[in-house]
């Protein structure tokens, strides 16, 4: 995800973006959240790549927010826009542009928490991460590059897409409770978590991966194991 903010003030662009990163980390959604002093140097780096979110001051030298917001539309109409401004002078231009909020300054922690919650909700699939500390090192891995994870040995071994497994040493609850809340993860049994987006059907009491692995389901939750698979494969739109 890649959010832009786009202010003539230093101090300005700093606040936000202070504030939205602290918010994003409560909820594990990473984001590259982009700087830019002037519409103008907004638009030539949107042209090169897109934005999910931009943050627009209306009030700025040379190029307005609002101009800018017209002149993205012209190329892209997905940008979720969120004007930032001392007052909703200019609220009919927003709506002509879809903006998705007006941030009126001074803005709170709470404005940024209900506007978080807002920007996210109108992402289907935001990019969330867990902290590992794997080696000495904290990285951050995303869910969907989470194949699997099994405990053993007071180890977590997390199995990964890019065909490495991460070693890292905690509780297994602990590991699992922040994939519990998603669809895309099941538990699978003591010590083994698996995720749906990576399994390419379930047989013999067990889930075939798509890198070719099984992961072996609990006798016990066979049943809602068949049951999670379907439900995921509905919800994704996959049923043959």
């Amino acid at each position: 995800m890649r959010i832009a903010i786009v202010d003539d003030l230093a101090a300005e662009r700093a606040l936000l973006k202070d504030r939205l990163e602290q918010q994003l980390h409560r909820r594990n959604v990473q984001a590259d959240i982009l700087e830019y002093e002037s519409g103008e140097t907004f638009l030539e780096a949107a042209r090169k790549e897109s934005f999910t979110a931009a943050f627009l001051d209306i009030y700025m030298n040379g190029m307005t927010g609002m101009e800018a917001a017209k002149e993205l539309r012209k190329t892209d109409t997905d940008c979720l826009l969120v004007f930032t401004t001392t007052s909703t002078d200019h609220a009919l231009e927003g709506f002509q542009v879809r903006a998705l909020h007006y941030l009126v300054k001074p803005f709170t922690e709470e404005d940024i928490d209900a506007l978080t919650d807002e920007l996210l909700a109108r992402i289907p699939q935001p990019d969330k991460y867990m902290e590992l500390k794997v080696e000495g090192s904290e990285i951050h891995l995303r869910y969907q590059d989470i194949v699997y994870a099994e405990h053993f040995a007071h180890l977590i071994y997390v199995h990964t897409t890019v065909q490495k497994t991460l070693a890292t040493r905690q509780p297994f609850k602990s590991f699992i409770s922040p994939l519990k809340d998603d669809t895309r993860f099941f538990v699978c049994g003591r010590g083994v978590i698996v995720n749906l987006e990576h399994v390419e059907d379930f047989e013999d009491a067990a889930f075939r991966m798509a890198d070719g692995s099984r992961v072996f389901v609990s006798q016990d939750l066979l049943k809602s194991a068949r049951q999670a698979f379907m439900e995921f494969l509905l919800q994704r739109g996959r049923m043959a």
